[in-house]
């Protein structure tokens, strides 16, 4: 019963769109009406503000970190253990990814999942955050900084804590994060991939092969 809990409040957290809500709160256009129309800190960034594009990103990775750190922390007390840490996890990035509140349609929850990593462990959460930065620094590509991410996570978690129940958690997290890339790999192969920075476009139509925010 504990863990079903940690699912369910977890899952509610992760449904919390910083993006739409944010964007709303700054009297900017709606993330999903524009860009690769999804709701997330890059696509933000094409409206043109920075602040809010901040906050965005600050609010997801947040939402990624509190339950998880919760159940690592307070858990024990509660009879919770490391299978609830990763149940946590799951939950709360399905949350970001199909939030009940937006309909089911979500980010693709790069910094929701940066969230939770520092929450497992913050050594964890910086090294796969350098991972992006470094990817995201030479390429200005933010999906390809992704990726690399999501790929360097589990061999990083492997590296340092050996096989445990939350590194399939995380494997399950990266995996995810990689096909909901799996448009913007098309767009990499392709050449037609946006780079961060890049400004808005209204036309949203090609959101559903995917774009490239967190």
């Amino acid at each position: 019963m504990q863990n079903l809990i940690v699912a369910v409040v977890a899952y509610l957290i992760g449904s919390v769109s910083f993006a739409v809500i944010v964007s709303a709160a700054m009297g900017l256009d709606d993330p999903r009406s524009y860009g690769s129309g999804n709701p997330g800190a890059t696509n933000v960034l094409r409206s043109g503000s920075k602040k809010a594009a901040i906050l965005t990103l600050i609010g997801d990775a947040f939402k990624g970190w509190l339950p998880v750190w919760f159940v690592v922390h307070f858990g024990a007390r509660y009879g919770l253990d490391d299978t609830s840490v990763a149940i946590a996890s799951i939950a709360v990035f399905l949350g970001h990814l199909y939030p009940v509140f937006f309909r089911f349609k979500g980010g693709k929850g790069v910094a929701t999942a940066a969230g939770v990593l520092l929450a497992i462990n913050p050594i964890l959460g910086i090294a796969t955050l350098l991972t992006w930065l470094i990817v995201a620094f030479f390429t200005r590509y933010s999906s390809l900084a992704a990726l690399a991410a999501a790929v360097f996570a589990p061999l990083f978690d492997g590296f340092l804590f050996g096989p445990h129940i939350i590194a399939l958690a995380i494997v399950v997290m990266s995996s995810l994060l990689v096909w909901r890339h799996r448009g913007n790999i098309a767009k990499l192969m392709r050449g037609q991939e946006s780079r961060i920075g890049d400004k808005k476009k209204t036309d949203a139509a090609g959101s559903a092969a995917g774009g490239n925010e967190s």
